[in-house]
């Protein structure tokens, strides 16, 4: 057993050790399931040699059959109380391992989501902790099961005639060089096929996604092919592993023929000369028979068992992932909302060119300030170091003079609202929605916002009004009714502190009015960072900061920077020539 295989079987060990009163229950009921394995053909036996005589014996009838129907009776209640317990234990385990990684993923930095693909990650909660289960559940269930019943049967064969057992006892160490050549073949195969399982799953992920643009490019044809190539291309590891498992059977069954037809060899010839009986050789022979059985379910354990340890990697890994580093201390006051930026610099993960270089800025409090410049100046990656989605590579971020550093995420983002042009809603409803974490909605405030954010119209067209469910990412509703029902969640939140990254890019020109009259009513005493890309919306910004290449190039009013015939006026001319 290696590092790696060992330290996965101590991890599980961890998982399952709280609920170790049943599982000692559960290995009670397989020693007893195990005892009732040779209490049949000990039976079996003493009735041949005492039942079958020719003259006439003192054996009762009725103790056979009533013998027979215990040992069945007492070993369906073993086996059930084995299954339901097993059951017990790997759901529960289920749910645990599911739990934690659910929790790591709302824990990880947003650089997480950038190396791991949404389908990798649906397929690690659903199908590879999963598979960890399937494992532990056949594992224990088999492995103590069965090795009690072959100890158990061992232990009567050698009561019963050591000298054939002996010939029995060589079959084993034969069958675990047999399974220990096939477990390195099966792990490599088993992470290769989960690698591929994860692949099939960001395919189907991605055309559930798209499926509109999809049909509006003709892509159909491009997205069955690529996923018959993932699902063949699994089949194949399928058909790999099935060969690696299923070769052990057919070996095991010639290793268990020889050893059979040797032991009846050898108990013929004990027989000539006396020394067995031919109870003892049924009883011998019938629990030889019943030991093939566990000790094939022992050598196809090693399937499961591979699959398993490949799903405990990758689920492992998951849990172990870095969580956002927080150790800032908990605001217990609403921020005024001023913000410094004091030569922050800003590199993204595995890239050279920096994203942000010295910004120096200054926002007070109630301060609207608007980022503009051409894309890929830095504007969304300014905005995102103030919830702290980034940390700075350099330099500092001070709220109300305190360092974001020095304050924990809870709380800061407490702080924050933001609408951005990429609307994230969820399957719900409206209201649900729009008081998105608040343990307990106050229908006043959401009456208000859904008003502040005209969506009143909207709702009176729904006979269900605010209890409407809107589907998947509000996909039952327009673009505009989207975007405003965002808005709507951040004007409910009433935080010093709103981001809004082209709040109003999906509206008409009569929803766009209304909204941005709210909007200028919902920033009035808060701070306010806007990106836009059209600048009409943005010319009654308190200021104007203009980023090349992550720097800010300009600053000042709408009227300051057009005066001074620089980039902004550049943009705002060639904008309002088109």
């Amino acid at each position: 057993m290696n590092k790696i295989t060992l330290a996965m079987f101590q991890r599980l060990w961890t998982s399952i050790r709280q609920y170790r009163r049943y599982l000692l229950l559960t290995l009670l009921t397989m020693l007893a399931t195990a005892l009732t394995e040779v209490m049949f053909p000990h039976v079996f036996g003493y009735l041949l040699d005492h039942g079958f005589k020719g003259e006439k014996t003192n054996l009762p009838l009725w103790k056979v059959p009533v013998a027979i129907v215990g040992i069945f009776v007492l070993r369906g209640i073993c086996t059930f109380i084995t299954s339901y317990l097993m059951t017990w234990i790997s759901t529960r385990l289920l749910n645990d391992l599911r739990a934690q990684i659910f929790a790591k993923i709302m824990s990880v930095p947003v650089r997480f989501y950038q190396t791991e693909s949404s389908g990798r990650i649906i397929n690690t909660i659903m199908f590879e902790a999963q598979q960890i289960v399937d494992m532990v559940k056949v594992s224990i269930t088999t492995l103590f099961r069965d090795s009690l019943t072959v100890i158990v049967l061992l232990a009567y064969l050698l009561w019963v005639n050591w000298k054939l057992t002996l010939v029995t006892i060589v079959l084993i160490p034969a069958m675990a060089a047999l399974v220990r050549g096939v477990s390195k073949r099966l792990r490599k195969l088993n992470q290769d096929q989960l690698a591929v399982n994860g692949e099939l799953t960001q395919v189907i992920e991605e055309t559930t996604r798209a499926h509109q643009v999809i049909r509006i490019f003709s892509g159909q044809q491009y997205e069955q092919k690529r996923f018959d190539a993932k699902n063949e291309k699994l089949r194949g590891y399928s058909m790999k592993t099935t060969v690696a498992v299923a070769s052990t059977t057919p070996i095991t069954q010639v290793l268990a023929a020889v050893a059979v037809a040797i032991v009846i060899m050898l108990a013929v010839v004990q027989a000539k000369h006396d020394t067995t009986s031919v109870g003892d050789f049924v009883k011998f022979i019938t629990a030889m028979m019943m030991l093939l059985t566990p000790l094939k379910r022992l050598a196809d354990l090693n399937g499961p068992m591979q699959r398993g340890l490949a799903a405990s990697e990758s689920v492992f890994g998951m849990i172990d992932a870095e969580s956002e580093h927080d150790s800032g201390a908990h605001l217990s006051r609403r921020a005024q909302g001023k913000l410094e930026f004091v030569n922050t610099s800003f590199t993204y993960p595995e890239q050279e060119q920096e994203a942000l270089s010295k910004i120096n800025l200054c926002i007070q409090p109630g301060e609207t300030i608007a980022l503009v410049g051409m894309s890929g100046g830095g504007k969304t990656s300014l905005v995102n170091l103030v919830p702290r989605f980034y940390t700075p590579d350099s330099g500092d971020i001070l709220l109300d003079g305190v360092s974001l550093k020095d304050i924990s995420l809870a709380s800061l983002r407490q702080q924050i609202a933001m609408v951005s042009q990429h609307v994230v809603l969820f399957d719900d409803t409206i209201a649900a929605n729009i008081a998105y974490g608040d343990a307990q909605p106050d229908p006043d405030r959401i009456a208000a916002a859904v008003k502040a954010a005209h969506l009143s119209e909207v709702l009176s067209d729904m006979p269900e009004g605010l209890n409407t469910m809107i589907g998947d990412n509000g996909m039952r509703l327009s673009g505009g009714q989207r975007q405003r029902l965002a808005i709507a969640r951040a004007i409910y939140k009433d935080a010093p502190i709103l981001i809004l990254d082209e709040a109003t890019s999906a509206l008409d020109t009569e929803s766009e009015r209304a909204v941005q009259a709210a909007l200028d009513e919902l920033m009035q005493g808060r701070t306010t960072l806007v990106i836009a890309h059209r600048l009409s919306t943005i010319e009654r910004a308190s200021r104007i900061a203009v980023l090349v290449d992550g720097s800010i190039v300009e600053i000042g009013t709408h009227a300051e920077l057009l005066s001074k015939e620089g980039v902004y006026a550049n943009l705002y001319r060639l904008q309002f020539s088109l």
